[in-house]
C-alpha cells in the first residue's frame, strides 16, 4: 500500500509597517546590524510595549482576503521559550483570542481545483537574526526583534509539494495584492514551516516534524520531498519517527534533527499583563473591506469573460496586481486585449526576465514589479495594434519593443523613423520571392520532388532578402502560388 503524505503550512509574514509592532523602531530591511533597537523591542526591565494600530488594520486586511472570520476583541499572549535570538525569553503573541479563524483558500494544480482550509491568523512579533561567521563564529542582529508579523497557520489538507507551493504562491499573491507585505522571501518577509506526517490513505496520521523557516519555493517543494522519503524509509524499516523540529540542508538535499517538537503547553501561555485588548467596531470592519482591490479569482474569471483569455494567460497575467492592472489599461486602449496578453506573455516576460539575468550577472540591483516594465501602458498598446493591423511584423516588432525598454516612445513614430513599417506590395513581394527562387534552385526542385517541409526555409530566404520588412502572410501566400506554378 502506498504512503501518503499529510502537510500543514505555518506562515510567517511580517507586514509592510513603517515602525514596529510595539514600539517606535523602523522595521527597514537591510541596515546596520542592531541600530534599529530601543528598550521595548530589546526587552530591557521597566519598557513598556504600545500596539502598533496599523498592524491590526493590516492583519484584519489579511483575514477578509483570505475568507476568515474576523473578531471584533482579540488579545495578546506570552509564549515563553528560551533561544538566542529572543532577548526578553518571550515572545508576544495571540493564543486563546487570535485575531482570525476559519478561512480557506483554494489552488489550482494539475490535478484539478482545491480548497485549502486555514485555521487561524494570529499577530505576533519577530524575532532577531542569528549570523553564523567562520572568523567571528555567530553573532546576533537584534533589528528584526519586534517587527511585526502574521501567522498563517494552515490546515493539514495538503498532500503533495506541488499543492504546497501552490498554497504559498496564492497567498503571497493575495497578501501583495492587498499591500500588507511585499512577501520577498530572500529578505524573510515570507517563510513557512512544513509540518509533515505520512500514513496510507485511510488510516490515522502518522508522527509529524516540523522543517523551519524555509524561505524559497524550491526549499520548501525539495524539503518536503526529502522529509516524505526519510520517513518512508523509516517506517518501511520498522524504525520510529519522532514529533521533533528539522532542518533542510540546501546543499546536501536532506533533513537533520534540530531538537525536540514543542507542544503548546511547553510554551506556558498567558496573556500578557502589559497589553490591553484590541478591538475592531463593525464600522472599522467595514472601511477596511472596502479597501481591498479586486482579488486574482475574480479577475481571472473576469479577464475569461471578457476579453477572452485562456485560463492560463489569466493566471499568468494575475499573478502580481501591479501587472493585472497594467494590462487591463494596455487592454483598454488596445483592439483587441488578447494582442495584449500575448505580447505580454511572450516578448514583454521575455525581456524582463533577461534584463533581470543580465542585472544579476553584473552585480546590479534588480528591478521587480512595476518598474520593471518601462513601458507605457498606451504605448504597449500602440505596438499591439500596428501588429494586429499587419503595419509592423513579429521581426519588426520586436525591434520596436525593445527600443521601447530602452526609452519609451510612440511606437508608430519610432517604426516611420527607422523604416520599420511592413512592406505589403505585391510587385516587392513578388520581386523578392523570384529572385529566392532563383538563388535556390536546388530547394526549389527538392520541393517539386514532394517535401513541401523546405517551403519554410525558402520563407526565411525571401524574408531576408526583404530585410523582416515583409507581411509575412502575403508573402507566403505569394510563395506558396509561385511554387505551384
Amino acid at each position: 500500500m502506498s504512503w501518503e503524505m499529510v502537510i500543514g503550512l505555518e506562515t510567517h509574514v511580517e507586514l509592510n509597517t513603517e515602525s514596529k509592532v510595539f514600539c517606535a523602531c523602523k522595521t527597514t530591511f537591510g541596515a546596520q546590524p542592531n541600530t534599529h533597537v530601543c528598550p521595548v523591542c530589546m526587552g530591557l526591565p521597566g519598557a513598556l510595549p504600545v500596539f502598533n494600530e496599523r498592524v491590526l488594520h493590516h492583519a484584519t486586511m489579511a483575514g477578509f482576503a483570505l475568507n476568515c472570520h474576523v473578531h471584533h476583541v482579540s488579545r495578546f499572549d506570552r509564549k515563553n521559550y528560551f533561544y538566542p535570538d529572543l532577548p526578553k525569553a518571550y515572545q508576544i503573541s495571540q493564543f486563546y483570542r487570535p485575531i482570525c479563524e476559519g478561512g480557506w483558500l483554494t489552488v489550482q494544480t494539475e490535478a484539478g481545483e482545491k480548497k485549502i482550509g486555514i485555521t487561524r491568523i494570529h499577530i505576533e512579533e519577530d524575532a532577531g537574526k542569528l549570523l553564523h561567521d567562520a572568523e567571528n563564529g555567530t553573532m546576533l542582529d537584534m533589528n528584526r526583534c519586534g517587527v511585526p508579523l502574521i501567522e498563517i497557520v494552515g490546515e493539514p489538507d495538503i498532500r503533495s509539494a506541488e499543492e504546497a507551493v501552490a498554497y504559498l504562491r496564492k497567498i503571497r499573491a493575495i497578501l501583495t495584492y492587498i499591500n500588507v507585505s511585499d512577501c520577498r522571501m530572500n529578505e524573510g518577509s515570507l517563510r513557512c514551516d512544513v509540518n509533515l506526517s505520512i500514513h496510507h490513505p485511510g488510516e490515522p496520521f502518522g508522527v509529524r516534524t516540523e522543517m523551519k523557516n524555509l524561505n524559497s519555493f524550491q526549499s520548501v517543494e525539495r524539503a518536503i520531498q526529502a522529509e516524505y522519503d526519510r520517513q518512508v524509509a523509516a517506517l518501511e524499516a520498522g524504525e520510529e519517527v519522532v514529533q521533533e523540529t528539522r532542518r533542510f540542508d540546501q546543499k546536501t538535499g536532506k533533513t537533520t534533527s534540530m531538537r525536540r517538537k514543542e507542544n503548546s503547553a511547553d510554551y506556558r501561555y498567558f496573556p500578557d499583563p502589559d497589553l490591553l485588548e484590541v478591538g475592531l467596531t463593525d464600522e472599522d470592519m467595514q472601511a477596511i473591506r472596502s479597501e481591498i482591490p479586486t482579488l486574482l479569482d475574480a479577475r481571472r474569471e473576469a479577464y475569461r469573460r471578457d476579453y477572452g483569455l485562456t485560463a492560463y494567460a489569466a493566471e499568468q497575467i494575475t499573478a502580481e496586481r501591479w501587472l493585472a492592472e497594467y494590462f487591463e489599461e494596455a487592454a483598454a486602449a488596445a483592439k483587441t486585449p488578447m494582442s495584449v496578453a500575448n505580447l505580454l506573455q511572450g516578448e514583454v516576460f521575455a525581456l524582463i526576465s533577461a534584463r533581470a539575468a543580465d542585472a544579476e550577472k553584473n552585480g546590479r540591483p534588480t528591478v521587480e514589479g512595476r518598474e520593471s516594465l518601462p513601458v507605457s501602458p498606451r504605448n504597449l498598446a500602440k505596438l499591439c495594434n500596428l501588429l494586429s493591423d499587419g503595419r509592423v511584423n513579429s521581426s519588426t516588432g520586436k525591434k520596436i519593443l525593445a527600443a521601447l525598454f530602452s526609452d519609451d516612445c510612440d511606437p508608430e513614430a519610432y517604426a516611420h523613423e527607422h523604416g520599420l513599417f511592413t512592406i505589403s506590395d505585391d510587385a516587392a513581394l513578388t520581386d523578392a520571392v523570384a529572385q529566392a527562387l532563383s538563388e535556390n534552385p536546388d530547394m526549389v526542385e527538392t520541393y517539386q520532388k514532394g517535401k513541401p517541409s523546405v517551403e519554410k526555409a525558402l520563407m526565411g530566404k525571401t524574408m531576408a532578402i526583404m530585410r523582416g520588412k515583409a507581411n509575412p502572410e502575403r508573402l507566403a501566400q505569394l510563395l506558396h502560388e509561385a511554387l505551384e506554378k
